[in-house]
């Protein structure tokens, strides 16, 4: 199963952009053994501001894919059950998974829609560059626990 990080935006260099390229980096090696990945990382921007403007740029990943949002009002999952998630997906034939991350101000409605759950990481409000960076790593933490490494302690 593919894993796409569809994000709203680009990031510019930092620490941030080097830890989210070494989490998708380690995931993609760690998770061929298991069906999973490549996981790979898609920025868009959208051509208007606003919420419906950047869901137009969103769409074209949504097609044919297994969409989860990143929303503030999302369910908030541990390690071990988003990576129960993703192995049950994995096992049911879905063949891309899409994990999405919206603009400053959030998802368009319709994108929230789509989507078949939300995901959210607490209710503090984050910046983008820091939930993709999270994202990332809870993908590659979701591929240790899956593979049986010792990365994930609970």
């Amino acid at each position: 199963m593919k894993i796409a990080i569809v994000a709203v935006g680009r990031l510019a260099r930092g620490p941030e952009t080097e830890l989210v390229k070494l989490y998708v980096e380690r995931a993609t090696a760690a998770g061929r053994a298991l069906g999973l990945g490549p996981v790979e990382v898609i920025e868009v921007e959208a051509r208007k501001p606003g919420k419906a403007a950047e869901a137009e740029a969103l769409g074209p990943h949504l097609e044919g894919a297994h969409l989860i949002a990143c929303d503030e009002h999302g369910r908030q999952l541990t390690s071990r059950a988003f990576a129960g998630e993703i192995a049950g997906l994995r096992d049911d034939g879905v063949r891309k998974l899409v994990l999405m991350i919206g603009g400053a101000d959030g998802l368009d409605p319709a994108v929230l829609a789509a989507a078949k759950s939300t995901l959210a990481f607490g209710p503090q409000t984050w910046p983008h560059a820091l939930v993709r960076a999270m994202l990332a790593e809870q993908v590659y933490r979701a591929v240790s626990i899956l593979s049986g490494s010792p990365y994930h302690r609970d």
